[in-house]
């Protein structure tokens, strides 16, 4: 080879191989976000699952005092034993109407408002946890 030929080589050579190369990836591994953001997506079908059954006992609790249901019955006695612990909190906010064997119980229906705040609330506490991307948050400052 000759010298200038030589020179050449070496010239492309050290573009080639000053050149930087940014990797596509940064901060966590993919797989290891994709675990933590499927953990969290499971513990939101948890908290709506929990919340479903309880609206669903209170539910029940509301219809069976509403109609007068016989409370020695076997599925009513499961379904006030089981909704009690839950109404029991509220039970002092508001009073019940009462008419004849019908009662209805107005704190029963501010228990299950506050059942549901409390999951929507722990729901959106989870938003914290979660991890995000830069464009995620660039996009979520910009809209505010």
């Amino acid at each position: 080879m000759t010298e200038s030929t030589q020179q050449e080589t070496q010239e492309q050579i050290t573009t080639v191989t000053k050149k930087e190369v940014v990797p596509q990836v940064t901060g966590e591994a993919p797989q290891k976000v994709y675990h933590k953001k499927k953990a969290i997506f499971r513990t939101y079908q948890v908290i709506w699952y929990i919340l479903g059954a309880i609206e669903i006992l209170l539910g029940f609790r509301v219809a069976l005092k509403t109609l007068g249901a016989n409370p020695l019955s076997g599925f009513t006695h499961l379904i006030y034993t089981l909704s009690d612990p839950l109404a029991l909190p509220f039970s002092g906010i508001l009073s019940a109407t009462v008419s004849g064997s019908s009662v209805f119980e107005w704190s029963t229906f501010f228990a299950v408002a506050v059942y549901a705040l409390v999951a929507y609330g722990l729901v959106e506490l989870m938003q914290f946890v979660k991890p995000v991307t830069k464009e995620e948050v660039e996009q979520g400052v910009d809209s505010q």
